[in-house]
């Protein structure tokens, strides 16, 4: 299988590792990323119809130059915190910072789902390519970092990349909420995340606090690793403004309907019932919810690993038109995470509140589009379809710039390595037969998307310069 786009493709069989030689260290970009289009088509879907976009690409800017070479973790070497030997955030000059453990101003620029895929073919496709999983690993590896990304995003296969011994700064994902899910029951398969009864997580059951301590001490192996950026408590919990209701709508021994009844009658006196509630009753209650879950995990995380960031929950749809929400969160993490969806283009009053309601910078932890000429179904997941890898590239251009101006982003992660492979058994309903990959579901790159990222990953501090100081 071959890149859709090989007019674009630079030649990579002579190149000393397995995926082709880097970029030559010029300021100037690619000949990709200098005929990436100003406009384009995007759906929703395959059954819906398509729109024309604004997207600004690095064309459009002056020229920026090629980032310095960095710190051991890639961190901006020209400027520098104090180092605490962990990750951490600060603010400079109005703006979010990550701070690498040698004390270097630093992005986040990960990939989620670096793993391999689980399907006969797929696997006969890695073996003829790299021979062993020791080659894949240390070239998918090599891949990554040519393209000028440095760390791991959720669901990648530590185990096998060691990203410790291989310079990638990595996350986890620790699913406190559906993991205790599992082991209580009722919990069930959701497109992209875990469903639960009447969407109500089970935050106010009394054996859930003591559940977290446990499972948070699968953290105390790693908390001394300077390579860990930090932990995602869950994934996409069901943070709506109709949570209030849907816990009364349990059965009333539930400990979620009676958590809910006692705080509406604490409200509306002894007497209250469902058709008291108010717009501010279901605001203010969404809020008390999730401060009393991420209460509950980060002192489960803060006990067992002090020394690494707290990332969030990842919150996605409706959850992020909510300010309270980002307000409950921000007492408890230290960066709040987002999987951000049907935006072509960040919305910056949007970046705005989240940072300022919840007093934390942003990390966006999903968001992709994927591509027709991929010759994939892309009837699964969120992300916008378009018609060329060269409109994903311009996507992703125009995406990171916008998060790049906003001064509260201090991190992005590409949904995902591999394009999803409808051979793989097992896989949730919003993975089944996507163009989300860097790589197809054969392990073959999407050169012409790469080289985009590439001119962008390795100009992140020229740009921020471009847009504090000369813009």
């Amino acid at each position: 299988m071959r890149d859709p786009e090989s007019t674009t493709r630079r030649d990579r069989s002579s190149a000393p590792h397995l995926f082709g030689a880097a970029c030559l260290a010029v300021a100037s970009l690619s000949t990709l990323s200098a005929d990436l289009p100003d406009v384009v088509e995007v759906a929703r879907s395959p059954d819906r119809p398509w729109s024309k976009q604004p997207t600004r690409t690095l064309s459009q800017l002056p020229t920026i130059p090629l980032d310095a070479d960095g710190s051991p973790f890639g961190g901006y070497s020209k400027a520098s915190e104090q180092g605490t030997g962990f990750f951490r955030t600060t603010q400079r000059d109005g703006r979010w910072w990550l701070v690498d453990p040698e004390g270097h101003l630093f992005l986040h620029r990960g990939v989620t789902s670096v793993r391999q895929i689980r399907s006969t073919p797929a696997r006969e496709s890695l073996l003829a390519q790299f021979g062993s999983d020791k080659n894949w690993a240390s070239a998918t590896c090599e891949l990554l970092r040519d393209q000028g990304f440095n760390g791991l995003g959720a669901w990648c296969d530590e185990e096998k990349l060691q990203p410790s011994s291989s310079n990638m700064v990595y996350t986890q994902l620790w699913n406190f909420m559906s993991s205790y899910g599992k082991k209580r029951g009722g919990t069930y398969q959701k497109s992209g995340h875990t469903g639960y009864p009447n969407g109500c997580p089970f935050i106010f059951d009394p054996e859930f606090p003591e559940f977290c301590d446990k499972h948070a001490s699968q953290l105390a192996t790693s908390k001394d690793d300077p390579w860990l950026l930090g932990h995602f408590t869950d994934n996409e919990l069901p943070w709506n403004l109709d949570l209030l209701e849907n816990y009364l709508d349990l059965p009333e021994r539930d400990p979620g309907h009676r958590a809910a009844i006692a705080w509406l009658k604490e409200r509306h006196g002894p007497k209250a019932r469902a058709a008291d509630i108010t717009d501010s009753d279901r605001t203010d209650f969404l809020a008390y919810a999730a401060d009393t879950y991420f209460s509950i995990v980060s002192k489960a995380i803060r006990k067992h690993d002090p020394n690494h960031l707290i990332l969030g929950s990842r919150f996605h749809g409706r959850a992020l038109r909510i300010p309270e929400l980002f307000e409950a969160a921000g007492r408890h993490v230290d960066v709040i995470s987002v999987n951000y969806y049907h935006a072509w283009t960040p919305d910056p009053k949007l970046l705005a509140t989240w940072a300022k309601r919840s007093g934390r910078p942003i990390v966006i932890s999903e968001w992709y589009a994927k591509a027709l000429d991929s010759n994939l179904a892309n009837t699964s997941g969120a992300g916008w379809l378009v018609r060329t890898q060269a409109d994903r590239a311009a996507f992703y251009q125009n995406f990171t710039l916008g998060l790049l101006e906003s001064k509260v982003c201090v991190g992005w992660h590409w949904f995902r390595y591999s394009d999803n492979d409808p051979e793989e058994k097992g896989t949730d309903p919003s993975n089944r037969d996507a163009n989300k990959g860097m790589v197809s579901n054969r392990y073959v790159p999407y050169d012409t998307l790469l080289d985009g990222m590439k001119d962008i990953n390795e100009r992140t501090f020229g740009i921020i310069r471009h847009f504090d100081y000369e813009d």
